[in-house]
């Protein structure tokens, strides 16, 4: 009878672990879903990478340093070009030359709101 017993005793741990293996692989089949389901709405909702918000935050960041340098610059040539003219007011100030009709026309009131600046079209 013992023999029965363990016989039967290996059958019944031979079937728990073929479940437990069962379970893993449900297991590895939903995790795989769930992802590719989150994934695809990500997608959808045009949200970005952590990797390429980074890289844009970094160039933004290099070109306000860039613009405040440029400016910088262009504020000693203005006060350079002041000094040497005799001219009272910077060049920064100084009447464009270019006349009034050919500058370039406003934003087409389709595109702009009711601030005057262009709307994103989603």
């Amino acid at each position: 009878m013992t023999t029965t017993s363990s016989r039967f005793f290996d059958e019944i741990a031979k079937l728990m672990n073929s479940a437990a293996g069962a379970a893993q692989g449900v297991r590895r089949e939903i995790d795989t879903l769930v992802k590719a389901q989150v994934e695809r709405v990500l997608n959808e909702l045009e949200v970005v990478k952590r990797e390429e918000f980074d890289a844009v935050k970094e160039m933004a960041s290099r070109a306000r340093e860039e613009n405040d340098r440029l400016l910088g610059r262009i504020a000693e040539l203005e006060r350079r070009v002041g000094g040497t003219t005799g001219s009272a007011e910077p060049a920064s100030q100084a009447q464009s030359t270019t006349p009034p009709s050919a500058a370039p026309p406003p934003f087409p009131a389709s595109e702009s709101g009711s601030s005057g600046t262009p709307q994103n079209r989603a």
